[in-house]
């Protein structure tokens, strides 16, 4: 494993243990050169997933793109970073749980929003935004609407 910090490929594993979702292990890395400490991760691999895109277009699924879309719409809320990754773990497992080699993004998007509107309400109603692309404050006035009848 190469050191992050000095680029070293000479690391060894201190501490070796079931990460908290159980499905991934948590390796605790020293540089033999810089001497500093790392954590890396070892999960499962799954089958190869492909994202179906809205213009049809295929690209491999990346987990970056969740993550990013999360944290931008849970900005400045009260919940912890492990709070979230806790969350795009559970909707990674529901899409990975579906067993399919291809998903559409938009099915994608809605286990998404499914997970946020439990999760975090104004978080949800930033992602819904962007995702449903509201073109007008009726819109989102409209998800709002549906959001406080629950």
């Amino acid at each position: 494993m190469k050191c992050p910090f000095c680029g070293q490929e000479d690391t060894k594993v201190i501490d070796s243990r079931p990460a908290d979702d159980n499905c991934s292990i948590r390796r605790r890395r020293q540089c033999e050169k810089c001497k500093k400490r790392f954590t890396t991760y070892e999960k499962i691999e799954t089958i190869p997933l492909v994202v179906i895109k809205k213009d049809n277009t295929r690209e491999p699924y990346d987990r970056s793109k969740i993550e990013a879309g999360i944290f931008r719409s849970c900005h400045k809320r009260p919940v912890s970073v492990e709070e979230i990754n806790k969350l795009i773990d559970e909707i990674e497992n529901e899409i990975f749980n579906l067993e399919q080699r291809e998903v559409k993004s938009s099915d994608i998007g809605e286990i998404v929003m499914d997970k946020l509107k439990n999760f975090e309400a104004v978080a949800y109603v930033r992602f819904a935004s962007v995702y449903r692309e509201f073109k007008d404050v009726n819109t989102f006035m409209d998800e709002l609407k549906k959001l406080l009848d629950k």
